[in-house]
């Protein structure tokens, strides 16, 4: 039996799993100056498979990276929530939260709200031990995201899909744990 697909609610924003008519906003998120700046970059095949396999993650599990609806709007502004690191990570096991934001929607506080959302169910719902997150060290937005909501620095890695060289290669880890909240 599939778990139930999780959604949550915060008091601007509907987290919820994705639609088949969501595909076109997103890649359009994707393909943001602003958003790919700090990503590798997603062409519309790409950024389809990387949905088909958080859908797998929420048909698996029933929660993953949730899509972030704007609740006044009902328009689709990015994404967030928690998701199994699904690759060989030099920390270890863990669950990743991981927010994507519209330019446009930026700086009024939504990723915080939704990634505070993301913790509190990851820690106090699911139970985790842990959240991680990480980003490139330039991506002042998204470290500093991190630590507003919580989350300490532990260090870098380098993510080794990339190869030497690559300016997305050495990331800075965050975390934040049971005990700390």
């Amino acid at each position: 039996m599939l778990p139930p697909l999780i959604s949550l609610e915060t008091p601007r924003l509907k987290m919820r799993p994705w639609r088949t008519d969501d595909r076109e906003a997103f890649y359009a998120i994707n393909c943001e100056p602003d958003v790919e700046r700090f990503l590798a970059p997603l062409t519309r095949s790409g950024s389809d498979a990387l949905l088909d396999r958080i859908n797998s993650q929420f048909c698996a599990n029933g929660w993953s990276f949730w899509a972030l609806e704007e609740k006044d709007t009902e328009r689709l502004i990015g994404m967030c929530g928690i998701a199994p690191v699904i690759w060989d990570a030099p920390f270890g096991e863990a669950v990743e939260l991981s927010w994507r934001l519209s330019s446009q929607w930026r700086g009024k506080g939504l990723a915080k709200e939704a990634a505070r959302a993301s913790i509190y169910f990851g820690l106090n719902i699911l139970k985790l031990e842990r959240i991680i997150a990480f980003t490139v060290p330039a991506n002042n937005a998204s470290w500093g995201l991190m630590e507003r909501v919580g989350m300490r620095k532990l260090g870098y890695f380098n993510y080794d899909a990339l190869p030497e060289g690559h300016p997305l290669r050495q990331q800075l880890l965050y975390e934040i744990t049971a005990k700390q909240t």
